[in-house]
């Protein structure tokens, strides 16, 4: 009896290992298929993250070489503006600032754009619809720090905002540029380039600016 219930014992005991070598065996059989599995989508992950940045590389790279060819355009048909120090163009993070002297467009004191002035305008408004048709445009107007005494302004706030929009409605009405694509701002006297302490740098100070925004800036919309 005492033999029967060893060889009870053994057996038991080899059945509870063979069952315990099973379950550890289809464990481990679990974990590999788990970490195959997680291996893949690794795998899976890092190719599609290759992809969104070879495509945000692709998208930037057609961005600027839009703007690069807007840049060439303009500096063609700006020709003598540029040549006269009227005007400059440069590449920036917020996109491609063309600036103008105040006095290209305006007389002193006015917000009524001269003829010299729209003939100006018309060679932007022409590469806008042109070349960069689906990037939008900011219009900035800008003054030095003498303060309004003859012209009737509140401010140079409203002098340097009346002149951004004189622009704005010059290339909707005469340059067709489509009014979605636009805003105007004034920022009078504080944004300047230069200090005013001359008149030189007076005068640089007394701008328009027209930013051509990055395409893909320009497909954000207002929440």
């Amino acid at each position: 009896m005492k033999n029967k219930l060893i060889i009870i014992t053994i057996l038991m005991v080899s059945m509870l290992s063979g069952c315990t070598y099973i379950q550890k065996a289809k464990r481990t059989d679990e974990l590999e298929i788990e970490n195959a599995n997680l291996k893949n989508r690794v795998a899976q992950l890092q190719k599609d993250k290759t992809k969104e940045v070879r495509q945000v590389y692709e998208e930037k790279g057609k961005e600027l070489s839009e703007l690069e060819r807007a840049k060439k355009e303009l500096e063609d048909s700006l020709k003598k503006e540029i040549g006269e120090y009227k005007a400059k163009l440069q590449m920036t993070e917020r996109g491609l600032v063309i600036t103008f002297v105040s006095e290209i467009f305006f007389d002193s004191g006015k917000d009524k754009v001269k003829e010299n002035g729209k003939i100006t305008l018309d060679k932007v408004a022409e590469v806008l619809n042109r070349d960069v048709p689906n990037s939008n445009v900011a219009i900035e107007g800008h003054t030095d720090n003498d303060p309004i005494k003859y012209s009737g302004w509140r401010s140079n706030w409203e002098l340097s905002s009346a002149r951004a929009l004189a622009v704005l409605h010059h290339l909707i009405g005469e340059g067709k540029i489509r009014p979605q694509r636009l805003s105007a701002n004034g920022y009078g006297e504080f944004h300047p380039v230069a200090p005013n302490d001359t008149v030189q740098n007076k005068q640089k100070n007394r701008r328009v600016e027209i930013v051509i925004l990055p395409s893909k800036l320009s497909k954000v919309k207002p929440q």
